[in-house]
């Protein structure tokens, strides 16, 4: 999330992905304030107009928020209330509105105070490390960007190698070339770049990344990964390799979290939680060491209610991930009721 602080109780914010929206939905309450650029439409005075009719214009206005959710489909952030001050002299105040918040757009929160919690969520996603992930074979290439555990896929690249054609006609450098460019069009500044896929191609696609466009990120290449491609990608994700790599990155952690919470069903430990009810009775009694919960519970429960229990659940130091169905992890997250935990000691049914 880009930011900036203006003063002790406003901030400027720019969402660059799905996290950030729900983080922002975890911060912003009723009663704060949020100035934005958004349209309205102003009816025409003017001779002959239609009465039904009018202009569509752009204004920046301060809304004192009254409701906020999240869109069930699209990675959106609904935001009314009622207009408080606006650049167009057109726009009465007092009047109610939305904003729709999509990643990239920029807002300024105020609130009176700001908790701790709400300033560490500004924050959290900053520290996230992100990763260029790149499955590559003769024939095609997979790449998707990791930021957190949500995974930005963009479409398979195909090199159009095959059979003899291979052998005699087929220019592997240009098909790296392609590649290069699609990189370079996804990749962050901080990012690493991790390449990986059966045979030698890996290795010899990142020696021809030794170039200054690219000679600037942190390469590696990963052994035992035999698929190109996006199954390439979905392989890694859930390998051994990834968790010893990305030791440090929020996929590493939670994937070792669910492993643990495996392990301890096995041997009927009742040091772990499935499901909101079990989670919420532990984080009552102060229990819960580390929580992973997916972005489908929202749709499963009430928001407001889910938004409060995690907002508590990260105040007493509960380390807290999310996850989306953009990964295994994601989805198995859904199959276990939507939010699991590792507690800190055993709460009796």
């Amino acid at each position: 999330m880009i930011k900036k602080i203006i003063d002790e109780n406003s901030i400027s914010v720019i969402p660059e992905d799905s996290d950030d929206l729900f983080n922002l939905r975890r911060i912003i309450k009723e009663g704060d304030s949020v100035v934005g650029d958004t349209t309205r439409v102003i009816k025409q005075e003017k001779d002959y107009s239609r009465p039904d009719k009018g202009e569509r214009i752009k204004v920046r206005i301060a809304l004192t928020v009254e409701k906020i959710s999240l869109d069930d489909v699209l990675d959106r952030l609904r935001i009314g209330g009622t207009i408080s001050e606006s650049s167009n002299e057109m726009v009465p105040h007092g009047s109610h509105h939305s904003f729709i918040l999509k990643m990239n757009d920029g807002i300024t929160i105020s609130k009176k105070v700001w908790l701790p919690v709400e300033k560490n969520l500004i924050e959290s996603n900053d520290k996230q490390l992100g990763f260029l992930l790149v499955a590559i074979d003769t024939g095609d290439c997979g790449i998707a960007r990791l930021k957190g555990t949500h995974l930005q896929f963009i479409p398979n690249i195909y090199s159009g190698s095959s059979g003899k054609r291979y052998k005699t006609n087929f220019n592997i450098e240009k098909f790296f070339e392609q590649v290069q460019q699609a990189i370079i069009s996804i990749i962050k500044e901080k990012d690493s770049v991790i390449i990986f896929g059966p045979g030698e191609t890996k290795k010899r696609f990142a020696n021809f990344l030794q170039k200054p466009q690219t000679q600037k990120y942190k390469i590696q290449v990963v052994d035992g990964i035999d698929s190109g491609g996006e199954d390439g990608i979905y392989t890694f994700t859930k390998s051994q390799a990834m968790k010893e790599i990305m030791s440090d990155s929020k996929l590493a952690k939670v994937s070792s979290i669910i492993d643990e919470i495996m392990i301890m069903a096995n041997k009927k430990s009742r040091k772990f939680t499935m499901g909101f009810e079990e989670t919420s009775k532990a984080n009552e009694f102060g229990a819960v060491d580390s929580l992973v919960f997916s972005d489908k519970i929202i749709q499963t429960y009430d928001e407001k209610k889910i938004i409060e229990f995690l907002n508590d659940t990260e105040s007493k130091g509960v380390k807290t991930y999310g996850v989306d169905s953009s990964t295994d992890i994601g989805l198995r997250v859904t199959g276990l009721g939507g939010i699991v935990s590792l507690l800190r000691f055993p709460i009796e049914s």
